[in-house]
């Protein structure tokens, strides 16, 4: 596949048949939507396997110049890889959910997910500063109107609050970049990422992306507008938000801050611990509370993005492996939830756990896979959740053992929270004639929860699969920021152990 262009390949594709949804009935617009998902999808299988682990870190280059010294430039490593795999993966089982759903403009509803597709590959494909920026914020345009258009009845509110949050910050990242390209004299994404700033202009840079990153994460305490978002979305619009757009803040931490700003992340590292450690407790305490499914997923989401977070910024290997094994575990579990909440209201048209219970009866195989999806976001050994989760903790317990502890508790109330919201909807009496009379998963729902089922424990019991291609990409960042980064408190040195000095003295007396 040397010198043929397949990123650009996967960007045309879902773009030409998004083009075409907006000129065909509604049937019609669905058959091209799944196509052209499936032949992506093949397309990401394709790059998998070409991709040479070990050899150079930058793959599959493309580059032409176009206009005003504006340069198309597209190229992965491993990191950019596995996002781009998990985007193609969830395509084609959003498409899925919203094959009976969606009713109503169908073609333009098609086109939006088709254009979001093309729009989130770019994100992890560009290799030029402004390229990002452009796909980076355009991203916005098809999940505002998927909110806005097809979603619930308070659909308005929480469209302009996901697209004036999300704005707001991305302002001053493009202030931020357009100094750095003066300063530097490159738009080149690898350049810059090896350029030594100005210690003094790295904390300025530093807020500035963290601004825009920290909402897309999101970040406590900017996450408000996610509940709203994942509660007026229709299904699909919710598997994507929380699978894909999510990921963005993380890539654009792991891409663009921590390399490009090593000083000023060292610096303000305790900053992240902070706003961490209070978003896994706070809302995974909110998340207890809640009376709607879908808001108690997405306040989950954003305590799981915490610990993701925490792994970000502790500056060593295991922490970075463990936020991107977790950033696509969550993609998979978090979409796989949402996907089990759409099932049933589909059925019944309403989101209220109480209006559930003892569905384990009538619909047993939705319970048997609910019941998975569970326990992997609470991090059961053998799922995708536990390598990530697990990895992020004992990084971040090499350079704080408090944030590790309080981070800690998340899985505890995880569990307590999933459990509970488990046990009110398939166990119990049967006490809603018409939950009761719910049929259980036809074939179509099958084949989107058995693939997820799959990914999930693929990820679960061979993580060296996703491990590998990333490898050599996290020990050069970890390389390039372990000269700034922060002592830890918990005295935890790698390496063989040290004998202690009653051990050496009892060595020398013999």
């Amino acid at each position: 596949m040397e010198g043929f262009p397949i990123l650009s390949l996967m960007l045309l594709v879902p773009l030409a048949a998004a083009v075409a949804c907006l000129f065909v009935d509604a049937k019609a617009a669905r058959t091209i939507a799944l196509i052209a998902t499936l032949v992506d999808l093949a397309l990401g299988l394709v790059l998998w396997a070409g991709f040479d682990v070990g050899g150079a870190q930058w793959q599959y280059v493309e580059r032409a110049p176009l206009f005003a010294g504006f340069t198309w430039a597209l190229g992965i490593d491993g990191i950019a890889l596995l996002l781009i795999i998990l985007s193609v993966f969830l395509m084609p089982i959003c498409i899925g959910a919203s094959w009976n759903s969606i009713t109503k403009r169908v073609g333009e509803y098609m086109a939006a997910f088709l254009l979001m597709e093309t729009l989130m590959i770019g994100v992890f494909a560009a290799q030029d500063l402004y390229l990002f920026y452009i796909f980076f914020e355009a991203g916005l345009i098809p999940m505002y109107l998927i909110i806005g258009i097809w979603g619930g009845d308070n659909r308005i509110y929480a469209s302009y609050k996901f697209f004036l949050y999300t704005l707001l910050g991305s302002v001053l990242m493009l202030i931020a970049m357009l100094w750095m390209v003066n300063q530097a004299g490159t738009t080149d994404i690898p350049t810059l990422m090896s350029y030594d700033f100005p210690a003094q202009a790295q904390t300025w840079l530093f807020f500035a992306f963290f601004a825009s990153f920290a909402v897309k994460m999101p970040m406590w305490p900017v996450h408000t507008w996610l509940p709203d978002a994942h509660v007026q979305a229709p299904t699909a619009g919710s598997v994507i938000l929380a699978g894909v757009l999510l990921k963005m803040g993380g890539y654009g931490f792991i891409r663009f801050s921590l390399p490009m700003f090593p000083i000023a992340s060292a610096e303000w590292a305790w900053l992240i611990w902070g706003l961490s450690m209070v978003a896994v407790v706070v809302t995974s305490l909110i998340a207890f509370v809640q009376h709607d499914m879908k808001k108690l997923i997405a306040y989950s989401s954003v305590a799981h993005m915490a610990i993701v977070t925490v792994g970000l910024f502790s500056f060593n290997v295991q922490g970075l492996e463990g936020s991107m094994m977790l950033m696509l575990a969550h993609g998979l579990v978090s979409g796989a939830l949402f996907l089990c909440v759409g099932v049933i209201y589909d059925r019944l048209h309403t989101r209220e756990i109480s209006r559930y219970g003892g569905i384990a009866l009538n619909m047993p195989k939705y319970a048997m896979l609910f019941l998975f999806f569970t326990m992997a976001s609470i991090g059961l050994p053998a799922t995708a959740n536990f390598v990530g989760e697990f990895l992020s903790l004992a990084g971040i317990y090499q350079v704080s053992s408090w944030a590790a502890l309080i981070c800690g508790t998340g899985i505890i109330l995880g569990a307590a929270y999933m459990l509970v919201l488990y046990r009110r909807v398939v166990f119990g009496a049967q006490v809603n004639a018409d939950a009761a009379a719910m049929p259980d998963l036809d074939l179509r729902e099958w084949l989107m929860l058995g693939s997820l089922t799959l990914a999930t424990l693929w990820m679960g019991i061979y993580p060296e699969s996703f491990i590998a291609p990333m490898r050599q990409d996290i020990v050069k960042l970890e390389a390039r920021l372990s000269p700034d980064a922060p002592q830890g408190d918990s005295r935890l040195v790698m390496g063989d152990p040290q004998p202690t000095e009653e051990v050496q003295a009892h060595e020398g007396a013999h």
